[in-house]
């Protein structure tokens, strides 16, 4: 069984009872040291791999210490490694076998310890007008269109990051199988939706106190974001009835 240093979720858990918790219990005794996690985590995670609770014959999950003891070790890996959930996880499996399994380390070193660092914001690609244009094979008029209806925006000073020419090809490409730019506020209007609903999830994070809980937002935002646009794609899928490959 793996151990948690001793004041962790894990130590928690594992002397409020012996017995088995339920998902509610076990929020409460992790959010001690990861304020921002919560029930939709933790099924996340479940679903990903890293954790297995118990089942009752109704269906709900019952954890065990040891259940607790993991996912606190995935949650700090997370918040102080910044490391992916299948690395995580690959780690996490060997130490249970038995097996060496030093943990990758990011950021510099202090008194043999790693220190993580913040990582820098990363800077956009921007593109000029007449790049965006060339890009997407289109003209003014196009792209004036497309601005009126908030499909392409310019920054502030009148150039565009480089996803923006990502859209102005998909949309160019749309609009040969007749599907116009004002039939796409839908779409626009369902985006601006899921990306509120990420910034929900993560502004507690955003706002925390602790700057390294505070860098970490952006990676939660990339793995949120990733995951809406799977699910995003997954039920465009299946309300067509295919499958793309």
């Amino acid at each position: 069984m793996l151990r948690t240093p001793r004041g962790g979720a894990g130590h928690g858990a594992a002397t409020a009872d012996g017995g088995l918790m339920s998902i509610g219990t076990v929020l409460n005794v992790l959010r001690d040291e990861f304020p921002e996690v919560t029930i939709s985590k933790i099924r996340f995670l479940e679903a990903e791999g890293l954790v297995e609770p118990q089942r009752t014959p109704s269906g709900y999950r019952k954890f065990s210490a040891g259940d607790v003891e993991r996912l606190g070790h995935v949650l700090r890996m997370q918040r102080d490694h910044y490391l992916p959930l299948k690395v995580i996880r690959e780690h996490l499996d060997a130490m249970e076998r038995g097996e060496a399994a030093p943990l990758p380390t990011v950021g510099r070193q202090r008194d043999g310890e790693a220190v993580p660092e913040a990582p820098e914001a990363p800077t956009a690609a921007r593109i000029g007008r007449a790049e965006l244009l060339a890009a997407a094979g289109i003209d003014e008029r196009d792209l004036d269109e497309w601005e009126s209806y908030g499909l392409v925006a310019p920054l502030g000073d009148g150039v565009y990051d480089a996803e923006a020419a990502t859209v102005a090809a998909l949309v160019a490409e749309l609009g040969r199988f007749g599907i116009e730019p004002r039939h796409l506020r839908v779409m626009k209007a369902a985006a601006d939706r899921e990306a509120g609903l990420v910034d929900q999830v993560v502004a507690p994070l955003k706002l925390h106190r602790n700057p390294q809980t505070r860098a970490h937002a952006q990676a939660r935002t990339k793995e949120l974001a990733d995951l809406t646009v799977r699910l995003h794609s997954a039920l465009v899928q299946t309300a067509l009835g295919v499958r793309l490959p």
